[in-house]
């Protein structure tokens, strides 16, 4: 009788590990699985096994009777198949479970090699100041101003301003009393949707040529800016240097308190 096989259940994770090692070791060919051949030398590996975690030996002792099941299908006479049904393999659905678990065992071991090169990567830590890691833009600008260009934009708002600057009187301003000037830009908000609402379609350059001061147009440019970012008004510019167009979309004027901003 031949010396009893040293096998140790560490050496294999499971039913499925034991089988694809006997495969391997005998160069058999999976689809085709001598039963009887790889159920003795199933066995013969449990017997030499010496273990005493019987929740873990119960799943090699589950595979076992599966096997023994499928070898005494494959010594009984088999039925003919009816005309047109093939004969079924009692192998087969073992043969199914064995390919998918090579398969994982493949792919985790690729995984594992891949874990073992990322080890000798070292990546430099973030060096990004705090308040600029942290800083979310509160509006998509490219979002709301289509197909406009922020440098567009504020060449229309400098040239505005530009004018605005034109029309004071060099000696006259310097004369009088120098009032502070309140920014209202909720209400600024509010005389623009109550335009917008009426006209429909309006003119983004002569929006801001019919304001009376600098503070005026800065004040009217911030409310267009809020009422894009709330979905009130749309902008659009046909050809570049050309006029922007504002058009309002909303069906309703947002009341005052949704606009109550730092002014």
């Amino acid at each position: 009788m031949s010396e009893p096989l040293q096998v140790k259940l560490e050496a294999f994770e499971g039913p499925l590990d034991l089988l694809l090692h006997l495969i391997e070791k005998n160069k058999i060919n999976i689809y085709d699985i001598p039963i009887v051949t790889i159920t003795d030398q199933y066995l013969e590996y449990i017997d030499a096994m010496q273990q005493h975690d019987m929740e873990v030996m119960s799943e090699f002792l589950v595979m076992a009777a599966t096997l023994i099941n499928i070898k005494s299908k494959m010594l009984l006479p088999v039925e003919e198949p009816a005309e047109g049904e093939e004969e079924a393999d009692p192998r087969a659905e073992l043969v199914q479970r064995l390919l998918e678990y090579k398969m994982y065992k493949y792919i985790s071991t690729e995984l594992k090699d891949k874990q073992m090169d990322a080890d000798k990567y070292f990546f430099k830590g973030s060096s990004i100041p705090e308040e600029i890691r942290d800083y979310r833009e509160p509006v998509d600008v490219s979002e709301l101003l289509s197909d406009l260009t922020l440098s567009e934009l504020h060449s229309i708002f400098e040239s505005v301003l530009k004018k605005q600057e034109d029309k004071i009187d060099p000696i006259r301003s310097k004369f009088g009393k120098i009032e502070h000037e309140e920014i209202n830009i909720s209400g600024k908000i509010m005389e623009i949707q109550q335009y917008g609402f009426l006209h429909k379609h309006f003119s983004f350059r002569g929006m801001l040529e019919k304001q009376h001061t600098k503070n005026d147009v800065i004040v009217t440019f911030l409310g267009i800016l809020e009422l894009m970012k709330m979905g009130q008004i749309q902008v659009s510019q046909k050809e570049i240097f050309d006029d922007i167009e504002i058009d309002f979309v909303a069906d309703s004027i947002l009341p005052l308190e949704r606009f109550q901003l730092e002014e």
